[in-house]
């Protein structure tokens, strides 16, 4: 795979578009840290989908292969860093650690492959990107750890509502394009755009 620009760590197919949909495009490389399955949607589906909105937008992508619900942090940081050190990006995007078992995983083991190690590809921009269902079930808003974002970027909430279209399976109740665009809304009335995503600055330096 060639260098990229930005790259999302996402802990499973949707979580990208959901959370950092204005950053899907040809500078960006997207990690799918697991797919999953269900009763009514299988895994070469859900990577048919994944491959339609990576061609709609024009995304580079991967897959690893983690055991969704049973992530193993070890195991994440030794492929987190790899794909660090291999395509050298200069921003990465990992997910709000919600009250998803799989997604605090993700950011706990994002976190320790973008420490300062000499041995290591070192990030200088870090975001991290929320979720509408953590928006909605916010179970840190009583301690430090709760999103609080400082960074917004405008987003065109039809283009991402017509490619969440893309992800069949995922489109429902609590992540429906109605949740997706009351969000996007409130995020441009902070933010002086029609509408936005939000992102939490974990280090930036220009």
């Amino acid at each position: 795979m060639s260098k990229s620009k930005n790259l999302i760590i996402s802990p499973h197919v949707d979580d990208e578009l959901l959370g950092s949909f204005s950053f899907l495009n040809s500078d960006t490389t997207v990690v799918e840290t697991g797919v999953d399955e269900f009763h009514v949607v299988n895994k070469d589906e859900r990577l048919d989908e994944l491959d339609k909105l990576a061609i709609h937008c024009g995304f580079n992508y991967e897959v690893l292969n983690n055991k969704v619900n049973n992530f193993e942090i070890k195991n994440l940081i030794d492929s987190y860093e790899e794909v660090l050190n291999r395509i050298q990006p200069s921003l990465v995007l990992i997910p709000y650690p919600s009250y998803n078992q799989d997604h605090r995983s993700v950011y706990d083991a994002a976190l320790v492959s973008l420490r300062h190690h000499d041995m290591n590809h070192f990030v200088k921009k870090v975001l991290v990107f929320e979720q509408p269902h953590s928006f909605l079930w916010d179970y840190n808003h009583n301690i430090s750890g709760s999103f609080k974002p400082n960074y917004y970027k405008e987003l065109d909430i039809e283009n991402k509502i017509e490619s969440y279209k893309l992800l069949e399976s995922q489109v429902r109740g609590h992540r429906s394009p109605e949740i997706l665009r009351t969000l996007a809304k409130l995020r441009g009335m902070q933010s002086g755009f029609d509408f936005a995503e939000a992102f939490q600055i974990i280090r930036w330096i220009d």
